[in-house]
């Protein structure tokens, strides 16, 4: 009984049901679904009181007949009890069910009258909102949107599901635009208020909100002065825009644009604005006032713009160092003025540049050899050259007052300068009818004077005509003597002794000459123009077909090297014939082969030759028999001297006076007998390149000592006097001191030998840098110069002049040694006046031994 009494209460509870004021039809339902569950639970509260009621009965029924039977146990007394209990039970229970059926019928009647008043208020909303003039879409989720109220037809605007297609009936740029704020305002709640356009060019305002979770837009027909005003909006987004447009344009172009207030400060610049004068950016150019121009030329076009006639002309600026012209547009308005500069100093350049082109031009055409006259559309001549002057010889005033060109061809015709024509009507229309051709037309005139001119008449496309009058005269002229020439060559190679052939690029013969066709044992037909090298060459193998021969020449000359290039060379044929070639480039890619008969200078040559071995061989024997012929006689000769002088002594004897003479005369022709063999070891030695040099470092006061001892009994000989001059310290040099003494000694010997008695030799010693310089001069007969040329010459004698007869090899070992110690031997002489001989010789750097050169 107890769970059936907290069940009850438990459904009693569950009646509560939402607030009965609230005008949505959502929760209304609500409401009548617990208003139902109610009433459906008082029901079955009833039900369970009558089904309590019948138990009970009967069970009171038996009570009361078992009253009457026995007496009341405590048992029955309990149970009566709980019966009782649950009776009263269930009367409370029906007792507050009617009561709750009461506040429900209540509850009831206010719901009723609060739905009502919704309905009310809704059909009232429904109605302003099915105002034609707007219509409101509203997103509930992700649920479909619900469209609400209808636009007008004129709009264009959709009246079905249709509308959400924004595109289809709105202008691309406004259906762009809000279909990005939907999405913020689906997306992240951002409201927005805005205007668009149809295709049909109405303006809708757009309204964006978000409500109780609802994202909801109203667009509204504008209209009257909402409508001026939304277009003025738009029209003002356009303008925004273009300008916006024009803004980003100038600052792309690489033109320097501007905008000023009435007041003359600047209010907008273009990035080339800024980089012209020096801004890191537009603004700062604004900012900070930079001038692009001069404040000349900034008063000058505020004085000269006005709004019917704006500024235009060329300033000239600075721009990053450099003086730039500048084509200036600037353009005054209410607001203000605007300006735009066109850097044209190159087109200054240009133009400057092709007014010099054309002076040159007219300078140019008027120092041309060639004829020039040039006529305008009218035909008049606009400019001749001196060359046209001279070739017509016409006068200057005529020439300057422009004369018709007919006219001109009529003065010379008058003149009788042109060439004479059986109809001159026709021949002057065909010369003038150039002017009404675009080609060029060409023709020869032969002039009576015995000139042939190639008249030129070309037409210009704007009108006119240029007239170039080439003299041929010349050129006929040398045209026949060319082929005049041309004869006379081809006779003069058909008659040269050598044999030549000219080959054209693609390796056929062009000419050949019969010396050719001599050499090579060939006949005129396979030698013929246009005959190839290989086939020539085939033709030839009889006389020389190897490797060297044609095959080499077809190379040549059928080559594609850039550089073509020429040989030369030596072939012996089978014949026995020795021929010089030579491979020689032409001109226009041709080959010129020549071939000369050498066998008669090769044979002489080779007679030479064999001629020059066999006296290179007889030299070398002389030099071998000189060499071995001077050792053999030293020994027998120092024999000589060494028994000579071992006569000479006291210990075997005293000689008589004769016998004391011949001694002396023996030992005289010893000694110089061994000199004569020690020179010409000394040559045979130089000449055989095995001479080598001591170095020493030599004190030159000691050298001129011991060469004025060893001199001594030679000068004495002689009755000369030797007088020696050099500096105090002239200091030591580095030479081989033995043939330095030789040098010296042969030098004074052959002077002391040409010095009559009683002179002096001069010995003169002198250091110029590292050189030193020794003279030795004498005042003897001298030599004559057509003997000095020769002094130097082995066995070059002048002994009719000297005290004593020599083999003329003194000056000749001078030159040598001289010479290997690097140095440079001259001798200077006059007949009559004595001879000097002057010895250069540098002192060397470091003591070595030097092989002879």
């Amino acid at each position: 009984m107890s769970e059936m009494m907290h069940s009850l209460t438990e459904q009693a509870e569950d009646g509560a049901y939402a607030d009965p004021r609230s005008l949505q039809s959502g929760r209304l339902k609500t409401v009548g679904a617990s208003k139902a569950g109610i009433l459906s639970r008082v029901t079955r509260i009833f039900a369970a009181g009558t089904a309590m009621a019948s138990v009970a009965t009967p069970v009171l029924a038996q009570i009361d007949a078992d009253a009457a039977a026995h007496l009341f146990t405590s048992s029955q007394v309990a149970g009566l009890s709980v019966v009782i209990g649950v009776i009263s039970a269930a009367l409370l229970s029906t007792l507050w069910v009617v009561r709750q059926r009461g506040n429900l019928e209540t509850e009831s009647r206010e719901i009723r009258s609060a739905l009502s008043d919704a309905q009310q208020r809704i059909s009232q909303y429904q109605a302003l909102i099915a105002d034609k003039n707007r219509r409101i879409v509203i997103w509930d989720g992700d649920e479909r949107p619900e469209l609400l109220g209808q636009l007008p037809p004129e709009t264009g605007a959709p009246q079905d599901n249709e509308f959400l297609a924004f595109g289809l009936w709105l202008k691309p740029r406004s259906a762009s635009e809000l279909e990005h704020a939907i999405d913020r305002l689906r997306g992240s709640a951002h409201s927005f208020d805005m205007v668009v356009e149809t295709q049909r060019d109405e303006i809708l305002e757009a309204q964006g909100r978000v409500s109780g979770g609802r994202a909801f837009i109203r667009f509204v027909a504008l209209n009257n002065l909402r409508a001026e005003l939304a277009e003025i909006k738009i029209e003002r987004d356009r303008l925004l825009t273009s300008i916006s447009a024009f803004q980003n344009l100038l600052d792309s172009i690489d033109l320097p644009a501007w905008q000023r207030d009435p007041d003359g400060r600047l209010t907008w610049v273009n990035q080339a604005y800024g980089e012209a004068v020096d801004a890191v950016s537009p603004d700062q150019a604004v900012d900070e006032g930079r001038e692009f121009l001069t404040t000349v030329a900034r008063e000058r076009i505020r004085a000269s713009a006005t709004p019917e006639s704006p500024f235009h002309d060329k300033i000239s600026t600075v721009v990053n160092g450099n003086r730039t012209f500048f084509d200036v547009v600037d353009v005054k308005i209410p607001s203000g003025s605007a300006g735009i500069a066109v850097d044209v100093s190159g087109i200054e350049t240009v133009r400057a540049e092709l007014e010099r082109t054309l002076k040159s031009h007219a300078e140019t055409l008027d120092h041309l050899a060639t004829p020039v006259a040039i006529f305008d559309g009218d035909r008049r001549l606009q400019f001749y050259n001196q060359a046209f002057v001279s070739l017509w010889q016409l006068d200057i005033a005529f020439l300057e007052s422009k004369p018709d060109n007919a006219e001109l061809l009529e003065r010379l015709r008058a003149a009788k300068k042109l060439p004479d024509q059986l109809n001159w009507k026709s021949w002057k229309e065909n010369a003038l009818s150039v002017y009404r051709v675009l080609d060029t037309q060409s023709d020869l005139w032969h002039l009576p004077n015995g000139q042939t001119l190639r008249v030129f008449a070309t037409a210009h496309p704007q009108g006119g005509a240029t007239w170039v009058f080439e003299n041929l005269t010349e050129q006929v002229d040398l045209e026949t003597r060319y082929n005049t020439l041309l004869k006379v060559q081809g006779e003069t190679i058909d008659h040269l002794s050598e044999g030549v052939a000219v080959f054209g690029p693609d390796g056929r013969i062009r000419l050949s000459n019969p010396a050719f066709r001599a050499l090579w044992g060939i006949t005129e037909v396979e030698s013929k123009p246009g005959t190839h090298i290989r086939t020539l060459g085939e033709a030839c193998g009889p006389s020389y077909d190897r490797p060297d021969g044609w095959k080499t020449f077809a190379e040549l000359i059928t080559s594609f090297e850039d550089e073509r290039r020429s040989s030369q060379g030596t072939l012996e044929l089978f014949s026995g014939l020795v021929l010089d070639y030579a491979v020689i480039p032409l001109p226009n890619a041709q080959t010129m082969l020549t071939f000369v008969n050498m066998t008669d200078s090769v044979r002489a040559e080779r007679a030479l030759t064999e001629k020059n071995e066999a006296l290179r061989r007889a030299d070398e024997l002389k030099n071998d028999f000189v060499q071995h012929v001077s050792y053999e006689l030293r020994s027998p000769l120092t024999n000589i001297i060494g028994f000579t002088d071992l006569l000479r002594t006291p210990g075997l004897g005293t000689l008589n006076e004769r016998q004391a003479e011949y001694i002396d005369h023996i030992s005289t022709s010893s000694s110089v007998l061994l000199t004569l063999v020690n020179d010409i070891l000394d040559l045979a030695t130089v000449d055989a390149g095995i001479m080598h040099l001591n170095y020493t470092e030599i004190d030159l006061g000691d050298l001129l000592d011991d060469v004025s001892i060893q001199i001594a009994d030679r000068l004495q000989e002689s009755g000369v006097t030797l007088e020696i001059t050099s500096p105090a310290h002239l200091g030591s040099m580095i030479a081989d001191p033995q043939r330095l003494k030789q040098i010296l000694i042969k030098l004074l010997s052959n002077a002391a030998n040409f010095s009559p008695e009683g002179s002096a030799i001069a010995l003169k010693c002198q250091r110029e840098g590292t050189d030193f310089v020794f003279s030795i001069s004498d005042s003897g007969p001298g030599i004559s110069q057509d003997m000095i040329v020769n002094v130097f010459d082995r066995f070059a004698t002048g002994a009719k002049s000297g005290k004593r007869g020599g083999a003329g090899l003194g000056l000749s070992i001078v030159d040598s040694f001289v010479k290997l110690h690097h140095g440079q031997v001259s001798i200077d002489s006059q007949s009559g006046h004595g001879t000097t001989v002057v010895c250069r010789i540098p002192s060397a750097h470091l003591p070595s031994s030097v092989a002879a050169e």
